[in-house]
């Protein structure tokens, strides 16, 4: 589907600020949406909300439907009476440039199971109704889910397939003696999860009647040690002991010459489809109900996928399988009626890719940063757009527009000065420009470019394990962000609220 001529923001909101190590969904939540509406910006995009594992990357989640739990605000639990004034205060740290994890993680389990037991100890009346209803109506991911992070824990976070066999392998004699075993810790897992959900979707709320849609982030793989495979191993290429068998990646390029191996277990499309891809239409169901539209993360593999066997410690030695295609997202249109999805199409593309995209009017991904290394039929010369694009600076996969400046080949740079007839001095308005003033229908800037941060700024360096999804901004930085030019750059673009 097509969308308005719009401009957002890409911001994930473990970035806010806040006191508690790690940005939620608390005040500072609704004073970003405020800025998006003080600057006439109608669109904000996240990157997955799923709970983080190792290495804290939204990207590699223990399960494609559940909430990550430390992004609840303990502030709105203490409006709730849930917690007290001098709890929170025990929790608390100045805000700072770069999350703090393992204070999170420490003092916000500490609040919220004191929040939980006040939660099921005052129990009753239309909070137990709503409490109810959460549960029957997410019953189809969140059974499985609450069970598994029990397990999980009890197991030191170990892969499910290393668990004790019954478990693992999901014996109904198992699964009943697990959930009476670890009935307090489950109780505990569905209240984060209710928790969750409401406060993202007041958040959503907040910002819908303001104007400002949400764009979420469906990555198209999922962790092995996750809910969804240890619930549904049939649906993925594992053996009778939950070991890997075929997994992702994709193929060397002028990037890696061993290409990337990411580890996800593949796809049994074959049963997947038998069952009419009711899992993938749970999946978009669910996404659309939490969000106003869905980028998808690698949509190639739906056309085409790079599968490797699991023993391989290389990328190299895979090959290209059909993907479901059209199959799929026929089945899904018909679910769901109209599909507000973004294309991520960047990378290796071929015409079976494109097509698929255009099938649909999917809009595909534009980034200004790669629009240098080659002459003027580059495709990411906004001279070059179609409408039906969504133009970026970069994403949280690239370095910020000063640090990709500041780093880039001289012979780039050039480029970038001759396009832009500026100095380079302030290339992340220059590029923000040619966003603003290209045809494609949104325009969607990472925060820190707003911000003219250089590589301090950056989210994520892609290949590497460590000291990613750190970044925080203050207040003082969003207060510092230039809001007139941002008005006058959409007011000049016709990207006015419509």
């Amino acid at each position: 589907m097509r969308f308005p001529r719009s401009c957002g923001a890409l911001v994930h909101p473990t970035s806010f600020p806040g006191k508690y190590g790690i940005g939620d969904f608390g005040f500072e939540a609704r004073s970003f949406i405020d800025f998006l509406v003080d600057t006439q910006q109608t669109i904000w995009q996240v990157l997955p909300l799923t709970p983080t594992g190792y290495g804290n990357s939204p990207y590699a989640s223990y399960s494609a439907f559940a909430g990550n739990v430390y992004l609840v605000s303990p502030d709105i639990l203490a409006e709730k009476g849930l917690l007290t004034k001098n709890e929170l205060q025990s929790a608390e740290i100045p805000s700072s440039t770069q999350t703090a994890y393992n204070h999170a993680f420490e003092h916000k389990d500490r609040l919220f199971k004191k929040a939980s037991r006040r939660f099921y100890t005052n129990l009753k009346g239309e909070e137990k109704t709503a409490f109810e209803v959460f549960k029957k109506e997410h019953q189809f991911w969140l059974d499985d889910y609450v069970l598994f992070m029990a397990c999980l824990l009890h197991f030191g976070k170990k892969p499910w397939n290393k668990w004790d066999n019954g478990i693992a392998t999901r014996k109904p004699k198992a699964l009943k003696s697990y959930r009476k075993k670890f009935s307090k810790e489950i109780d505990y897992q569905y209240w984060l999860q209710f928790e969750f959900y409401n406060q993202w979707m007041d958040l959503k709320q907040y910002a819908n009647e303001r104007g400002v849609r949400i764009i979420g982030d469906i990555p198209i793989f999922v962790d092995h040690n996750s809910a969804d495979v240890w619930a549904n191993p049939g649906y993925f290429e594992v053996d009778e002991e939950g070991n890997r068998v075929l997994v992702a990646g994709v193929p060397p390029d002028y990037f890696s010459k061993t290409g990337q191996l990411w580890g996800n277990p593949q796809y049994k499309w074959g049963k997947l489809e038998e069952d009419n891809f009711s899992w993938w239409i749970s999946r978009f169901k669910h996404m659309f109900k939490t969000c106003d539209a869905i980028r998808v993360d690698h949509f190639r593999g739906f056309e085409a996928y790079w599968e490797v066997k699991a023993d391989e410690k290389t990328a190299e030695n895979g090959r290209w399988v059909k993907g479901p295609g059209e199959k799929l997202f026929d089945t899904i249109l018909k679910e769901c009626g109209q599909l507000p999805i973004i294309a991520e199409d960047l990378g290796f593309v071929t015409k079976g890719v494109e097509e698929l995209r255009d099938n649909y009017n999917f809009p595909g991904m534009k980034i200004i940063q790669f629009a240098f290394d080659s002459d003027s039929t580059n495709s990411f010369l906004p001279h070059n757009y179609s409408q039906n694009c969504v133009s970026y600076t970069g994403t949280h996969d690239n370095d910020t527009a000063i640090g990709w400046y500041n780093t880039t080949k001289e012979e780039e740079r050039h480029r970038a000065r001759t396009y832009t007839r500026s100095s380079g001095e302030q290339i992340n308005w220059e590029f923000i420009r040619l966003g603003m003033l290209s045809v494609a229908d949104q325009v969607i800037f990472p925060l820190q470019d707003y911000m003219g941060l250089g590589s301090k700024g950056r989210m994520n360096i892609p290949g590497t394990s460590s000291g990613n999804w750190l970044w925080r901004y203050t207040e003082e930085m969003l207060e510092a962000v230039d809001d007139n030019r941002i008005r006058q750059l959409i007011k000049l673009s016709n990207r006015t609220k419509k």
